[in-house]
This record gives structure tokens, C-alpha cells and sequence, in this order.
């Protein structure tokens, strides 16, 4: 199962990266819709799109509405979007009223109320993340592995979402500061370098993505890559265009 990094960095694009989107073709699964979502559809390939928000801060959702592009002489037969209920109400009354977006996108609106069942029987579940106005971080079991994504928090000793994240494969986990912003993280609900590395340490993960990348920085590792790797060697840094598996 192939993982596209479609978007990887928060609040703002630069010239290096769009915002938080992910893409499983296979699955016809997209996490998260930020600015890097009108790729979507190169990578477009079954009759079905289902869409989970994290959250509706703009940088997360604002790709829906490139929706119509994405489709163009696409066999999409439906659009499913998924999230917590008052998320979804927020977007469709306020992000997509006819005051600033003049037209239906054709979307089917699914509010997050247990695990979804994905189109090849893995099981996506989701949990509370600690962040201004509230976030959700996704899991993805199948038999022999498992995947998670985590966006928009502050990572810390003791969260309360670490359980979620014991023994996964890949992990991608937003690391929005370099070490040194700590005020500002707790402030604005993101993390630092140091303390994602000991997380993925702590809960066991195999692999560690650093996402939602430091954005007024247009370099490719603003985090300082290798603090991480002194504390969990198999640490890697999202950029646009990566690929893994997962």
C-alpha cells in the first residue's frame, strides 16, 4: 500500500510545500484537504473518494472546494466526507456558504460516529487530539500492520493519544517547530522536534514522518532532521512528492 504526500506543511503554503494532505490511491482515501488536495486527481484511480478531516482550520479543508477540478473526467461515483459532526456543519454552512463558494460541490457529508470499514476491510479508527478548537488523529489497522496520522497537536510525555499510536508501522506526525518554538507550540497546539522523537520512542513505531513542516521556512528541513534521529534513528521528514509504504 502505497502513501502520497500530497501536502506537508500547516497555515500556509510556500514555494517548497502545500498544506496537510495524504493521499492512499489504492483505498481511494484522502486525509486531510489542504492546499496540496488539487493533486488529488493524478492519483484518482477508483469509482469511490472518501475524505477525513482532522479538523476545520483552513489549512486543512480549504481543498474541497478545488473539488469540481479534481473530478474533471473522473468515474467517480461518490464523494464521501468524513469528520467530527460540528466540524462538518461549520465547513458546509461557513466555508462553503453561497456568500464565498457559489455552488453545490457533490459531496455526501458522513459525521465520524464509530471505525470505518475502508474498501479493502482495514479498519480506520480515531481519537481526541489536544488543539485549539479540537482535532482528530486517524489509525489504520490491517492484519499484518498498521499506519497513523497525527496533525495538529502538542506533542508531550504522557498524551493522552499515545495509546492510539503503540506498535504502528509508519507514523506521520505533525512536527510544526524546530526545537527552541516551545512557547509558541503550546501556545498554537503544534510540537517540536525533541519531544515527537521521544513520543514515536516511547509508543514503539517503526517509522516516524515529520509532518505539517515549519512553513515560513522555505528550506527542506527547517526541524533540524537529525535532532530527531539522535533520539529515533528511523525518522524521516514529509516533503511533497514522497512516497511510502505503509
Amino acid at each position: 500500500m502505497r502513501l502520497h504526500v500530497l501536502g506537508s506543511t500547516g497555515y500556509h503554503p510556500n514555494e517548497r510545500r502545500h498544506t496537510s494532505c495524504y493521499m492512499l490511491p489504492e483505498l481511494g482515501l484522502v486525509l486531510d484537504a489542504g492546499t496540496g488536495f488539487f493533486r488529488v486527481r493524478e492519483h484518482l484511480v477508483t469509482p469511490t473518494l472518501e475524505i477525513m478531516l482532522s479538523h476545520a482550520h483552513l489549512d486543512h479543508v480549504i481543498g474541497l472546494t478545488y473539488l469540481f477540478d479534481v473530478l474533471h473526467k473522473k468515474n467517480v461515483e461518490r464523494v464521501t466526507v468524513r469528520g467530527a459532526p460540528r466540524k462538518l456543519e461549520v465547513i458546509a454552512e461557513q466555508m462553503l456558504s453561497p456568500h464565498l463558494f457559489p455552488a453545490t460541490l457533490p459531496i455526501q457529508w458522513a459525521p465520524l460516529i464509530g471505525p470505518v470499514t475502508l474498501a479493502d476491510g482495514s479498519r480506520l479508527t480515531y481519537f481526541p487530539l489536544e488543539h485549539p478548537g479540537g482535532s482528530l488523529g486517524f489509525r489504520i489497522d490491517w492484519p499484518d500492520r498498521a499506519f497513523a496520522f497525527v496533525t495538529d497537536t502538542t506533542a508531550k510525555p504522557g498524551a493522552a493519544y499515545a495509546a492510539h499510536l503503540e506498535g504502528v508501522d509508519v507514523l506521520i506526525h505533525e512536527c510544526n517547530f524546530p526545537d527552541g518554538w516551545e512557547a509558541l507550540a503550546e501556545q498554537t497546539g503544534h510540537s517540536c522536534t525533541t519531544p515527537v522523537a521521544e513520543l514515536a520512542k516511547a509508543v514503539g513505531v517503526k517509522r516516524l514522518i515529520l509532518s505539517h513542516v515549519f512553513p515560513i521556512s522555505n528550506e527542506f528541513d527547517p526541524l533540524n532532521l537529525s535532532v530527531a534521529r539522535r533520539i529515533f534513528p528511523n525518522t524521516d521528514i514529509a516533503i511533497d512528492g514522497l512516497e511510502l509504504d505503509v
